[in-house]
């Protein structure tokens, strides 16, 4: 994600990402944990994973271009 992001951009983009990362396991498991207790375990596990598909096919359809950045490794002697 830095590789492709500008020297000015950086720490922003770094400070932006920590969020996310720090916050994403812990409302993941909150999510996780009140849909097993409304609807059950197996109904957790299968809609979490339909909502994971589903986000996908958004980003695809909305940002066509992201699959189109390739591998990060092919950045790395930038």
């Amino acid at each position: 994600m830095q590789i492709r992001t500008p020297d000015n951009l950086r720490g922003r983009v770094a400070a932006i990402n920590s969020v996310f990362i720090s916050a994403s396991n812990e409302l993941g498991g909150f999510e996780s944990g009140l849909t097993a207790a409304l609807f059950g375990p197996v109904i957790s596990v299968v809609s979490g994973g339909i909502g994971t598909i589903a986000v996908v096919i958004a980003v695809a359809a909305i940002w066509p271009g992201i699959a189109k950045l390739g591998a990060l490794h092919e950045y790395e002697g930038r």
